[in-house]
């Protein structure tokens, strides 16, 4: 069952796509957009956390400050325009502040045990890191994040457990900073790395380009893995 959910944030509140498990008390996972806003793979996503895993999934509108309710894909030159230019101009302490009320939100829902967790893609993958260093979230996923070699200083403010998936012929990921998060976080107690040899950036994404079947089911069991160690 899917519905919308009201966020209250600062300076005013925003939307979340919910996609809600058959349990009536289940751990929920707050799913990070990519740079194309909440649209069919975010919300697909959600459908499949929420209808195979069992969870309370929650994928919030993070670029309502800009414009509100993007929903676009990767299958045109003029949605790619679109997508770069939200990204150009979004602020990224304040998009981790927006996923801190997400979190705080679902987990005081009825429908939550008390545990969330957090997956992002992309521009969400630098997102999910982030939201593991700086918020309460009980465990981390970032597919293919894109940046994260510029925060790694804040991984001493890991607490709790990340999971990285690293495309190794990542477009957006150049190999240098590929090598730099794989030094910095490799023996990390909290941190665990997945490379993927020959991927590309959004090997994960249905329909994109860059999809590889294979792959994308095994950072998929890897992530679903990891949530169900740590999540329940």
């Amino acid at each position: 069952m899917s519905e919308r959910l009201s966020i209250k944030a600062s300076g005013g509140s925003f939307s979340a796509y919910v996609a809600r498990p058959a349990a009536t008390r289940a751990p929920a996972i707050v799913v990070i957009q990519e740079i194309f806003g909440v649209n069919a793979v975010m919300r697909e996503v959600c459908d499949q956390l929420a209808s195979y895993c069992g969870y309370l999934a929650v994928c919030p509108d993070l670029f309502w400050r800009l414009q509100p309710d993007v929903d676009i894909t990767d299958q045109s030159q003029a949605e790619w325009d679109q997508a770069l230019d939200l990204m150009g101009h979004f602020d990224v302490d304040q998009w981790v502040e927006d996923i801190r009320a997400v979190i705080d939100r679902v987990r005081s829902d009825p429908a939550c045990n008390g545990k969330v967790g957090a997956v992002g893609y992309c521009l969400g993958g630098r997102l999910a890191f982030l939201t593991a260093t700086r918020t309460d979230s009980d465990a981390s996923v970032g597919y293919y994040g894109v940046g994260i070699e510029n925060y790694l200083g804040e991984a001493e403010r890991l607490a709790q457990p990340l999971m990285l998936h690293i495309a190794e012929e990542d477009g957006f990921v150049p190999k240098k900073a590929q090598a730099r998060i794989i030094a910095a976080l490799k023996d990390h107690p909290q941190v665990t790395l997945h490379t993927y040899p020959g991927r590309d950036h959004a090997f994960a994404r249905p329909g994109g380009t860059h999809f590889h079947q294979k792959d994308a089911s095994l950072a998929n069991d890897r992530t679903v893995a990891f949530f169900k160690k740590y999540l329940g």
